[in-house]
């Protein structure tokens, strides 16, 4: 349980530091929108790039990506009626859709996996998915759901002015190539890369100072709606999927199930500030899946590895 532990208390003591920023004000107003937007346009696509660029694609393809990806593809898509149906708007439910099947892989998965599974790598195919796919899918989205739609033309190029969409396309064209930019390009690209966790869960803490109780107003219901999605249906749609579908056992059954278990990142947190969309919804559904996830991840462990 040591890496649960571990990844809780690093991802916590980053966003109380925010906290304390922002309750003593010393980075202005705007703290928020400006960490969130440097993320955004500079530290997430370089981190992106650094990644993939680095990553073994090919080597990720297996059982295990095709749980992540039929898994959180549905978790996501389940939060959809519930949007539509209480006729929120669409950037709003379209946050709320990727915080039911976004999860944090990043800041989160990678300790948990290192020292509760024992292998850093069984977050690759999260990583790769949502790297690859769900986040240029989103953005685009509310990049399109955000701006002016006044043609057809902007919205089939909405993913060439996407800064996430495009260093993703950059990543796997070099990974895929097998050519890496030479060192004097890559080293400055991860310094850059190295700011993109640390400012969203610095922005995100800042943004709890004075902030409602999660659960209050009118994203109430969509709040507790993404709760049950990402916390309990999409652990066990891994569960189903892997163990009875694909035949998964031991520890590659809870490596999947594992993952399915991660809270919502904090990179949806930054996407809807980035957008100005269902900031509220995204905030609060960082914060309470995160906390409902350390009984739920301790419970997945103590039972598939007992």
């Amino acid at each position: 349980m040591t890496g649960i532990l571990e990844g809780f208390l690093v991802i916590g003591v980053v966003i109380a530091v925010g906290y304390g920023i922002g309750r003593a004000g010393v980075l202005g107003p705007s703290a928020t929108q400006v960490l969130s937007r440097t993320a955004f346009f500079v530290a997430s696509p370089a981190l992106l790039f650094v990644t993939l660029a680095r990553a073994d694609v090919g080597a990720v393809f297996s059982s295990s990506l095709v749980v992540t990806a039929l898994t959180s593809t549905l978790a996501c898509a389940l939060y959809l009626p519930v949007g539509l149906a209480r006729r929120r708007p669409a950037g709003e439910t379209a946050i709320g859709s990727m915080a039911s099947g976004y999860v944090n892989a990043g800041n989160l998965g990678l300790p948990i996996a290192t020292y509760a599974l024992g292998d850093a790598a069984a977050v690759a195919p999260v990583l790769l998915f949502q790297l690859a796919v769900l986040t240029p899918l989103y953005t685009t989205v509310l990049d399109v759901v955000s701006g002016e739609r006044t043609s057809w033309v902007r919205t089939l190029t909405a993913p060439l002015r996407n800064p996430i969409a495009m260093a993703t396309a950059a990543g796997l064209i070099v990974s895929a190539t097998g050519w890496l930019p030479p060192e004097p390009v890559m080293a400055p690209l991860q310094l850059i890369a190295d700011l993109a966790v640390p400012g969203m869960l610095l922005a995100f803490g800042i943004s709890l100072r004075g902030a409602a109780r999660p659960g209050t107003g009118d994203v109430g219901p969509s709040l507790w709606c993404v709760v049950v999605l990402k916390n309990l249906v999409h652990p066990l749609l891994a569960l189903v999927l892997g163990g009875l579908v694909l035949g998964l056992s031991g520890p590659a059954l809870t490596a999947v199930v594992v993952c399915a278990a991660l809270p919502t990142a904090q990179n949806v947190f930054g996407y809807a500030v980035r957008f100005d969309e269902g900031v509220r919804l995204g905030r609060d559904a960082a914060l309470t899946t995160t906390i409902v996830s350390a009984p739920v991840l301790v419970a997945v462990v103590g039972l598939l590895s007992g």
